[in-house]
């Protein structure tokens, strides 16, 4: 996998103009680049839905006062190293710092970076706190990326997993299906194989990430009967609309990835140019659900921030009306309809 990259190489490939370079110097000093073949070939302009993912800006420089460096709170919960455990049943297991792309709109875009695998005895201690814990039914490996970790290290990593008697599902959050499909190998897919439910959770924010070689992958994991869902991140000038969206949302499914969860964008430093408002989001989910079907919507989340977990943000279509057990229902077309709890 190749280091981070410089704002050099992009002005070498066409991807910064040079006559901005100078000024994005500071931007790269205080956050990693990096840009993979796949995604390079996905740019058709370094503004374009996906171009404005990857492309260093002077905004990322405007740090507002209520943005924060653990905006999600990881490390409020972090009983060992590598471990957050903010759910009773479930813990991400940080398993690298390291990514194929690095996204300007990060959460943990300050700790990601080219190194900062855990060491051994560093897995050893979040697994023993996993098996002394039978509450915990999921491990949910996130970095970075776990899958930019080889394919041997990834088998035996699930190994172990499944070997923690209470454990029942395996849930992998990776952007590396799309943006390094080539890693995809039968090899690796192979090992994520065990007794676990095995779910694959994939980042992809645009129709233009799902290149032929990303829809290859996909069958590739589909066909080992991996659980695939999806997350995505809505931004500002990459798919804050409506058809942007829908366009979204439908290659998803042509490639057996059912929408799952639609992120109101977190509050990283330095990422208010891709944050929309929340009643713009409310906006767009309500407008997606009279054309698509329920299997193509994803639930719309917000992160609260300072680690108190995650919660749908919903459009108020059924609301009490002035009597006790009745309710107004508002359709997907704004139309208004009364409904009444049953007499107990």
């Amino acid at each position: 996998m190749k280091a981070a990259v410089s704002v050099d190489d992009l002005v070498r490939e066409g991807l910064v103009d040079a006559a901005e370079a100078p000024a994005l110097l500071p931007v790269e000093a205080e956050f990693r680049i990096r840009v993979s073949g796949a995604m390079r070939g996905a740019i058709s302009a370094p503004d374009d839905g996906v171009g404005r993912q990857f492309i260093p800006s002077l905004q990322e420089l405007d740090v507002k006062p209520e943005e924060m460096g653990d905006p999600i709170g990881d490390d409020a919960h972090s009983p060992v190293k590598g471990l957050t455990h903010r759910y009773p049943d479930r813990v991400i297991l940080h398993v690298t710092k390291t990514c194929e792309v690095y996204c300007r709109f990060c959460f943990r875009r300050e700790t990601v970076g080219d190194d900062g695998h855990l060491t051994e005895a560093e897995v050893i201690a979040a697994l023993d706190y996993v098996a002394v814990n039978p509450a915990i039914r999921e491990v949910i490996l996130t970095g970075g990326d776990p899958l930019v970790l080889s394919a041997r290290r990834i088998r035996g990593l699930v190994e172990r997993i499944a070997a923690i008697p209470g454990v029942e599902t395996l849930r992998i959050h990776t952007r590396v299906p799309v943006v390094a499909p080539e890693r995809v190998t039968d090899e690796l897919v192979s090992g994520l194989g065990s007794r676990l439910t095995t779910v694959l959770v994939l980042h992809a924010n645009h129709a233009a990430e799902f290149t032929e070689s990303a829809r290859v992958a996909l069958r590739r994991l589909d066909g080992a009967g991996i659980m695939l869902l999806s997350q995505s991140v809505l931004l500002r000038g990459v798919n804050d609309s409506v058809e942007t969206l829908e366009h979204l949302f439908r290659e998803m499914l042509r490639c057996r990835v059912k929408p799952y969860y639609l992120h109101h964008c977190d509050l990283a430093k330095g990422v208010s140019h891709f944050r929309t408002t929340i009643g713009e989001g409310v906006a767009l989910m309500k407008a997606l659900r009279g054309r698509l079907a329920g299997v193509l919507l994803p639930t719309y989340v917000i992160d609260i921030p300072g680690g108190f977990g995650k919660v749908p943000v919903n459009a108020d279509y059924v609301t009490p009306a002035d009597a006790p057990g009745a309710w107004r229902i508002t359709d997907w077309q704004g139309g208004v309809h009364d409904y009444r709890d049953p007499n107990r």
